[in-house]
């Protein structure tokens, strides 16, 4: 029985598997994963592009002829410094504060001034005491020469002493001279000193924001900085904020493309969304060396109070042209074979390449006479990647 047993638990080495049966299984499992591969691929999902919907320009509507970068500047702004020089007592102004022409804005420390203006007050009340002394002495003389002559003729005084009471006229009325000398001198004293006084009034030149605070109180200043680099020559920074101009560098080679009053299109980079309308004011007529670049300034057609000095801004010089007809695409849409000029449309979930007449040409955009109508999606930043026919997924730009 036992032995039964044991043969019954025996494995039949028939129904081994082999190694033949081992790669026939491997074989089956490559070509599943090769399958599963082929038909994730079948599955990709289609090329996303990007697309803009073409439109109809109207005829008179300004077209982009250059584009350039500037800054904000203002034409009226001012460091304003005082006329003396002296120790900053008091600031009465901060940064954004609106000050109008002829406000005070800071104050000198003026006691030394007064101490002139006192010393210039004291020395003319000692002229004006003379000048009393030397008046009633020079009427007495006067007196006393009118009595000599008379006794000069009645025999009764001789010449020499006629002589010394003609001098002692002369030279009283010569130390009377001296006296109104004096008083008018010290009188200038203290309209110098009073001048200076008032010129410890810093005020503002005219109506704007203070945009910085140059000085604090206790620092020096002075109109020509005296004492060297521990001396400030400017108190506080005002900007005419209704002065608020454009000045962009043009390079030589577009410089044609710009003209007086030309229209332009402004955005700042700290808004882009916001569009400014502006004018070409002037052309400066005077080019930079080394960088082969003009100034333009340009004026804003209506100020906002989120134009601020210094900011960094896109101007587009604009050009009205006579000729409309046909679409407008961007210059990326665009590509070139040969001398003909091609596009990728996008058409039922396909991009379709097709050939394109073009007209006129600004610096970021195409006009299209043919092969484009309106209401289409062009594909924008066309590409080598992208070929004819092939499945995509738009994305409107718009």
């Amino acid at each position: 029985m036992e032995g039964e047993t044991i043969k019954k638990l025996r494995i039949d080495n028939s129904k081994r598997p082999t190694k033949q049966r081992w790669l026939t299984c491997l074989l089956v499992i490559i070509f599943l994963i090769l399958l599963a591969m082929i038909l994730a691929l079948l599955k990709k999902k289609p090329t996303t592009v990007e697309v803009i919907k073409v439109s109809q320009k109207s005829d008179g509507e300004s077209l982009v002829l250059l584009n350039a970068s500037g800054y904000v500047t203002p034409r009226t702004k001012a460091t304003v410094a005082s006329k003396i020089t002296g120790r900053v007592k008091e600031i009465l102004v901060d940064e954004g504060s609106y000050v109008k022409k002829g406000q005070l804005i800071a104050l000198l420390d003026e006691s030394d001034f007064k101490a002139i203006l006192a010393k210039a007050i004291s020395a003319k009340e000692v002229v004006e005491a003379s000048l009393t002394g030397t008046k009633a002495k020079l009427e007495e003389a006067e007196k006393n020469l009118k009595r000599g002559e008379e006794l000069f003729k009645d025999g009764f005084l001789d010449e020499q002493s006629l002589d010394r009471l003609k001098a002692d006229l002369v030279y009283l009325k010569s130390q009377y001279e001296s006296n109104l000398k004096g008083i008018e001198e010290a009188e200038a004293a203290i309209k110098v000193a009073q001048q200076d006084i008032e010129n410890c009034k810093v005020v503002a030149p005219f109506n704007g924001v203070v945009i910085s605070k140059d000085a604090q109180p206790g620092e020096m200043v002075s109109p020509f900085s005296a004492g060297g680099g521990f001396t400030r020559t400017g108190i506080v920074t005002i900007v005419d904020m209704g002065s608020l101009e454009i000045e962009v560098d043009v390079s030589e080679s577009n410089l044609s493309k710009v003209y007086q009053n030309q229209n332009v299109s402004a955005v700042l980079d700290a808004y882009p969304e916001i569009k400014f309308s502006g004018r070409v004011r002037t052309v400066i007529p005077s080019a930079d060396r080394q960088k082969a670049t003009v100034k333009v300034r340009i004026s804003f057609d209506k100020l906002d109070p989120k134009i601020l000095p210094d900011m960094g801004v896109r101007v587009s010089f604009l050009e009205e042209s006579k000729n409309r007809k046909g679409v407008f695409i961007p210059r990326s849409c665009v590509f070139e074979k040969g001398d003909k000029h091609f596009i990728f449309v996008f058409e039922n979930g396909k991009i379709i390449e097709r050939e394109i007449e073009t007209g006129e040409k600004t610096e970021d955009s195409f006009q299209i006479f043919s092969g484009l109508s309106e209401g289409e999606l062009v594909v924008v930043n066309s590409n080598e990647n992208l070929k004819n026919g092939i499945k995509a997924k738009a994305v409107n730009m718009e």
